[in-house]
């Protein structure tokens, strides 16, 4: 299977890949975004390691069934052949309705097929006030209009 834009990564390829891979999980599909990722994929993710697309998978249908209205902006940092590193922020609620930003950094490798096949991720947040939100557009994917991470200053 291959997932374009493949590396090596030109500019206009790897902000391509990153808005993909933002769109992706603002899907909070987790069948589907576990498809851009290798089989036999490598996380990072805070303190939890995880091997393999089937671990993944189970990941994100755990992160998204306790992360609420899941909203999240993506920001190309560095790429070269066939890494890139971006830098994010989400926000989401949990079960009780405490509210959180979540900010974070991650480094991604890509196979030849344009499968991501290591992903470490560094994230920490803090609660916020609802009304203290940023990122209100309708559940999916962020509009085009909508801006970027640079405009909030995280």
């Amino acid at each position: 299977m291959s997932r374009p834009p493949l590396p090596p990564f030109t500019r206009e390829t790897a902000l391509e890949k990153v808005r993909l891979a933002e769109d992706g999980w603002n899907s909070r599909d987790a069948t589907k975004v576990s498809l851009a990722y290798s089989l036999d994929t490598s996380w990072r993710n805070r303190a939890e390691f995880l091997h393999g697309r089937e671990e993944a998978e189970a990941f994100l249908q755990r992160k998204w069934a306790k992360e609420l209205d899941y909203r999240l902006i993506k920001e190309l940092w560095a790429f070269e052949g066939n890494r890139i590193a971006v830098r994010y922020a989400y926000e989401y609620h949990d079960d009780s309705g405490n509210w959180f930003r979540a900010y974070g950094n991650e480094n991604w490798e890509f196979d030849d097929d344009g499968l991501m096949r290591r992903r470490h991720a560094s994230i920490n947040e803090q609660p916020i006030r609802e009304a203290d939100r940023e990122f209100l557009w309708s559940l999916g994917r962020r509009p085009d209009d909508h801006p970027g991470l640079s405009s909030f200053g995280f």
